[in-house]
């Protein structure tokens, strides 16, 4: 019964405060006609002039007897002589990771026999001898040396052909 009586009083209070809160009367809609009157009695500010819209040239594209820019311009289309990765090949598993992330670790045999002990990120070691592949960009091994895998790798030429750039898998003495 008291916490009725409490919020009975609580609320009485606030009805009164706001009751008092309002300052307007009947009486301030006379000021406010008068001020709304004066505001429209004075002059806009002028607006801004529109910018000059420029004239543009117009071009008429007039080739149709040229070469198309979005065709292939330098595809060959008669086979070419040039090297090309074999898309018949069966992929090996070397192949799966970019040569950057792989690290020779040994060898194992003796002269030209050598094979190569490399370690993909994967934390398994292949062996690798001249004729495999590793690497992402169809890199064939020519030659296996006690501190250093060759290879020559085949990259796009940008014309649509392909080059042959060699590179090498260094032995890692830190390893």
């Amino acid at each position: 019964m008291r916490t009725a009586m409490i919020r009975a009083f609580a609320l009485a209070a606030a009805l009164t405060g706001c009751a008092r809160g309002v300052t307007s009367t009947p009486g301030d809609a006379p000021n406010l006609e008068k001020w709304v009157a004066e505001v429209r009695a004075h002059p806009a500010p002028p607006l801004d002039p529109l910018p000059v819209m420029q004239q543009f040239e117009t071009f008429e594209y007039a080739a149709q007897g040229l070469r198309d820019p979005f065709s292939r311009a330098f595809t060959d289309d008669g086979g070419g002589n040039g090297p090309r990765p074999d898309s018949a090949r069966r992929k090996q598993a070397l192949e799966a990771f970019p040569l950057d992330s792989l690290d020779m670790v040994g060898t194992l045999g003796k002269g030209g026999g050598l094979t190569a002990l490399v370690m993909a990120p994967d934390k398994v070691t292949y062996r690798v001898r001249p004729g495999d592949y590793i690497g992402q960009s169809d890199g064939r091994v020519t030659a296996v040396h006690e501190d250093r895998i060759e290879l020559v790798e085949l990259v796009p030429d940008g014309a649509g052909g392909w080059l042959e750039r060699p590179a090498t898998l260094a032995l890692d003495d830190n390893k």
